[in-house]
């Protein structure tokens, strides 16, 4: 058999190059397809529950008086809402610094049977007036001025 012209080998090497992407990219996708999770809020969730067990996000703010720790000082259960809607959640762990009632969360977990949201993971969310407790005892402007010399 002849060898191959200088252009043939070069399409041949073009030809498997574009294989092995696809090939790479479609093993990636593949790998990662339970991966996804998708976030919901708790309107969404009761209008359109996501299957049972399926690893989601739930969003929203933690409601004033539903917070109650289980009796073994580690489960707590609260109630997070949209406005229209709640949902209730059971987080066993620590939980983090900045949750308290009225703040905003984000809970990884999945719907149990019965409607509530059994999270694995909480991921607390403060608003836009956050001050670290470092610069809590200055004035606006000096709070903003040491910021900005941090970030330089």
């Amino acid at each position: 058999m002849a060898a191959l012209k200088a252009k043939h080998q070069r399409l041949v090497l073009v030809i498997i190059a574009l294989v092995a992407l696809l090939g790479a990219g479609l093993l990636a996708a593949w790998a990662l397809r339970n991966q996804a999770s998708y976030f919901y809020v708790p309107s969404a969730m009761l209008g359109d529950p996501p299957a049972i067990g399926q690893a989601v996000r739930l969003g929203g703010m933690v409601q004033a008086g539903s917070l109650e720790t289980a009796p073994d000082g580690v489960t707590i259960r609260f109630l997070v809402g949209d406005g229209a809607a709640r949902v209730p959640v059971q987080f066993s762990g620590i939980v983090p610094d900045l949750f308290v009632e009225g703040s905003g969360v984000v809970a990884e977990g999945a719907l149990r049977p019965d409607g509530t949201f059994l999270a694995t993971n909480l991921l607390a969310k403060h608003d836009e007036n956050y001050m670290p407790r470092e610069l809590q005892d200055m004035s606006p402007s000096e709070a903003r001025e040491t910021v900005a010399e941090t970030q330089e």
